[in-house]
């Protein structure tokens, strides 16, 4: 695991809050010093990569002694993985909220699009891939990485499940809720990838393969909203 370049003069042991100014009176509020850091080290990993974070660079622009960053988080990747968990909390109960919502799974599938163009937009699509890469040099970092991947993936799982139940689809038994899952959060992960590094072209050819399933769901949502058919048999009856 990686240690962020800082001073050695405060131990995370001892836990004793550094000033530039020991004289000072004044004790920096925590939560929102902290909580200044890790919008700082958000902007900086979503903009200038895991590689290159520094945390002199965040220190200044979140306008603190940069000590402070390793009083609160101690490490590097202490640091990221806080970042991510800050962030990921809410999204992932955006998007649980999202599901377990009345509506049609066509119009949820359009606004996880819609919540896509905002994370991509917002720096996070970029963080998360610096750390995904990152992950795979670093079995400290990618330790606590991959629960928090596979606990999006799980909330995809389980609006699967809820899918094939609702539409109750005549499928080939290997197109089981988990690999189907498996599928589109693949899929949606390489997505993000090809997006980062290919811009609007891959964009394009995304738009497409999303478009079709967003067709897809709509008949489908269609087909299980018809009422059930009545057996021929039953539905005439002779006669007398």
């Amino acid at each position: 695991m990686s240690v962020l370049p800082v001073k050695k003069s405060i131990s995370p042991r001892r836990r004793t809050a550094p000033t530039s100014q020991p004289d000072r009176l004044q004790v920096p509020d925590p939560i929102d010093t902290r909580t200044r850091i890790l919008a700082a080290a958000f902007r900086c990993l979503s903009t200038q990569g895991y590689a290159a974070l520094s945390a002199r660079e965040i220190a200044r622009d979140a306008g603190v002694n940069h000590a402070l960053i390793n009083y609160y988080f101690g490490t590097k990747d202490q640091l990221v993985i806080a970042v991510l968990d800050a962030a990921n909390q809410h999204l992932l109960q955006r998007q649980r909220e999202m599901y377990a919502a009345p509506g049609r799974f066509a119009e949820k599938w359009a606004q996880a699009r819609a919540f896509y163009e905002d994370d991509v937009n917002s720096g996070f699509v970029r963080l998360q891939a610096e750390l995904y890469a990152a992950s795979l040099s670093n079995p400290g970092l990618r330790e606590q990485f991959v629960p928090r991947i596979t606990a999006w993936k799980q909330v995809v799982l389980e609006a699967v499940r809820e899918a094939l139940q609702t539409y109750a689809v005549d499928l080939p038994p290997a197109f089981t809720a988990d690999a189907l899952a498996s599928l589109i959060s693949e899929f949606w992960l390489g997505m993000e990838f090809a997006r980062l590094i290919g811009g609007d072209v891959e964009k394009a050819r995304h738009d497409q393969a999303l478009d079709a399933v967003q067709q897809l769901l709509t008949a489908l949502d269609l087909a299980a909203a018809r009422p059930a058919r009545t057996p021929l048999a039953k539905a005439r009856q002779p006669k007398g």
